[in-house]
């Protein structure tokens, strides 16, 4: 493989680096995209119950906001409520909404970048193919002078531009079937988050009212 690269010429080296910053960057969104830190399965019942007639202590609040990104959102809900407790439901669907949109912007950090990579990988593989090409051609010019270049270099030289194309395909391609895996993965809990604060938001109020 080493020898590959180092056949191909200086193009490939923003592929190696690309492909590497790749794989960081699935890597770190498999982590911190894991189900148990952006939205457990029972922390909205949990929420619920602890709250079932009145807004929990601070201690409680904070360590539901440590818990994962939807509570976080669930905490901005307590902590509103804590702070004004005769808020109207428009305040505690905004401070929620934005606490909301902060964590989207958590869950969706990293993948307009593997989306470039998965983008941009094929066109410096070509690149680095008309490079290559480019280079060979003149040497077989000058070399060759009117009887011609040696055809068996000349393939060579060829087969050499092409490795620049294909590792730029081999970079794009699960750069690319990555990002539309943690796009759909995020979009998921987009909307659980959405639709766990809107039911919380309907809880908050009936307690309120007691």
């Amino acid at each position: 493989m080493f020898s590959i690269i180092q056949a191909a010429g200086w193009p490939i080296w923003p592929l190696v680096a690309c492909s590497i910053l790749a794989l960081a960057l699935v890597i770190e969104r498999f982590i911190s995209l894991k189900t148990a830190k952006v939205a457990p399965p029972k922390l909205l019942d949990e929420a619920l119950a602890v709250s079932r007639t009145s807004v929990p202590a601070p201690d409680v609040v904070r360590q539901l906001e440590q818990n994962s990104a939807l509570g976080e959102v669930l905490a901005s809900g307590f902590r509103a409520l804590n702070s004004d407790p005769r808020c109207s439901e428009v305040d505690l669907r905004a401070t929620m909404e934005n606490t909301g949109r902060a964590v989207a912007h958590r869950l969706e950090r990293y993948l307009s970048a593997l989306a470039t990579i998965a983008s941009a990988a094929p066109l410096l593989g070509l690149l680095g193919t008309v490079i290559g090409m480019i280079e060979i051609f003149g040497s077989q010019s000058a070399a060759g002078g009117a009887t011609g270049g040696n055809p068996a270099q000349l393939a060579h030289g060829i087969s050499v531009a092409l490795y620049n194309t294909a590792f730029g395909l081999i970079v794009a391609i699960p750069a690319l079937i990555f990002w539309r895996y943690f796009r759909v993965r995020v979009d998921d809990y987009l909307l659980t988050l959405e639709l766990s604060a809107e039911r919380f938001v309907r809880h908050l109020n009936s307690i309120r009212g007691k």
